[in-house]
């Protein structure tokens, strides 16, 4: 079954960093993490990969049960299932998405996926699972903004664009989805 959280900003609101404890469902301080940095291919989206880094680490995980993974080499079906969570960081959704599918990490993240995997996305990271672009992950059968100064209600997906702030996260366990924030 999918488990997702597509955010703005990462756990920047409590409520988000806890519905992600709760999704990953088990002690971080056992929990591996995949830290994808890809996306940040300019200076202020890799000024803020410290911050997601730091997402991880205050919710419990151990710095050594965090691995960096920037797409830039083959990774197998069985090494990606050593990891309880892949988080996607932010900058540019293209860019990110043409790295995910030319690298062939997005067919063993799919099934990943539907094992059990956790998917966290922020800011591009989430993006890439929405409607948003063509040929996108599949997961967000609607359009994503971020970073919205206003955000839809929490509660049940509006029928269009989702529109989140940077307190706010899109929350999906199989085919239940909800803003949360």
């Amino acid at each position: 079954m999918k488990r997702l959280l597509l955010t703005s900003a990462g756990f920047e609101n409590p409520a988000v960093r806890k519905s992600f404890l709760e999704l990953l469902g088990r002690e971080p301080k056992r929990a591996r993490a995949l830290f994808i940095p890809t996306a940040a291919i300019d200076e202020d989206a890799r000024a803020v990969l410290p911050k997601c880094r730091n997402d991880l680490l205050n919710a419990g995980f151990p710095e050594g049960n965090i691995t960096v993974y920037d797409l830039d080499r083959p990774m197998t079906e069985k090494e990606l299932s050593c990891y309880d969570t892949v988080y996607f960081c932010g900058g540019s959704a293209e860019y990110l998405l043409e790295r995910v599918r030319a690298s062939g990490f997005v067919e063993i993240l799919d099934r990943a996926l539907e094992r059990g995997l956790l998917y966290v996305g922020v800011s591009a990271g989430s993006i890439i699972a929405a409607r948003n672009l063509p040929d996108n992950l599949g997961c967000l059968p609607r359009r994503l903004e971020v970073h919205c100064e206003a955000g839809s209600p929490e509660g049940s997906l509006p029928r269009e664009t989702v529109r989140l702030t940077n307190a706010q996260a899109v929350r999906i366990v199989g085919d239940e989805q909800e803003i949360i924030g």
